[in-house]
């Protein structure tokens, strides 16, 4: 009696010849349904990182202009956080840009954990100088009633810029802060 053998047969996987790398050929790039506008490497976290770096450095120059910003602590600090937060959205809006020209989704646990720190360090103290200052203005304006004697329209606006910035810099922070809890 002649019985046939099931045996198998290795077979090998054909070479690919678009190098396999994800965007060579035709093969259109991945999209991960966790990559939200707003989050790291999307269109909308270089809008809000864009944004972070304009509010930024608008108050930081609106109260550098001002000759008596260094008589008071507040506004010495909204100098500082606002150079601080310019200088980090600044950094993560190129690193934006670099990973949307290159097509590359930025979700890596390291880079998301960097920066979520960074955005939750530099978001609460710009969101503490905007307080402060505003807490400043309002005794100079209306408690001290001595507006004329100081730089409050330079003061107030610089302190809304601080807030603009925080309000920009908040849903970077939630974003990448859920997206780590994700995890």
């Amino acid at each position: 009696m002649n019985v046939s053998h099931a045996s198998i047969h290795p077979v090998e996987d054909p070479p690919t010849t678009d190098g396999g790398g994800v965007g060579g050929g035709n093969n259109p790039p991945r999209i991960r349904m966790k990559d939200l506008q707003g989050m790291p490497g999307t269109r909308g976290g270089l809008v809000l990182r864009l944004s972070q770096f304009v509010f930024a450095v608008a108050a930081l120059l609106l109260m550098a202009t001002t000759s008596d910003f260094p008589s008071v602590t507040a506004f010495c600090y909204l100098v500082a956080a606002a150079g601080l937060q310019s200088l980090w959205s600044l950094s993560l809006a190129i690193v934006d840009i670099y990973a949307l020209l290159v097509r590359r989704s930025l979700q890596n646990y390291r880079v998301v954990s960097m920066f979520t720190i960074g955005d939750g360090i530099t978001s609460t103290l710009t969101f503490a100088v905007a307080c402060a200052s505003a807490g400043i203005t309002v005794l100079i304006d209306n408690d001290l009633g001595s507006c004329s004697q100081n730089h409050c329209v330079e003061f107030e606006t610089a302190t809304a810029m601080a807030f603009m910035s925080w309000f920009s810099a908040l849903p970077s922070f939630l974003l990448n802060f859920w997206s780590l809890a994700l995890r």
